[in-house]
């Protein structure tokens, strides 16, 4: 199924896809947030990081396949497999927008 997302969060996804650390650190603003598995990273550099540490860990995909949008916060549910501990699963994404930037995300189950 293919949806419609937000700009921002197409290009976070795309990122993911196609990019690197440094293409995904670019979709968030100066000081955006990242949640994910207990920990949060601050900044683009921290994003950065957070992400080469995860790309060295694991190789995965993530499809989105629903959104939802509630009081200013957009969550995209999407199946995500690989050779990371649970896989195959579906997971949470929270995104908190900025114009054409994401301010904050946090991933969940």
């Amino acid at each position: 199924m293919t949806i419609k997302l937000p700009k921002a969060i197409e290009a976070y996804f795309y990122a993911d896809r196609n990019g690197g650390p440094e293409a995904i650190a670019a979709t968030f603003t100066e000081t955006g947030i990242v949640k994910d598995k207990g920990q949060t990273h601050r900044g683009r550099d921290a994003i950065r990081d957070w992400m080469a540490d995860e790309a060295q860990q694991y190789s995965y995909t993530v499809e989105p396949f629903l959104i939802m949008i509630e009081n200013g916060t957009t969550q995209v549910t999407a199946h995500a497999s690989g050779d990371f501990p649970g896989s195959p699963i579906d997971l949470r994404f929270f995104f908190v927008l900025a114009g054409d930037k994401v301010a904050e995300l946090e991933i969940t189950v």
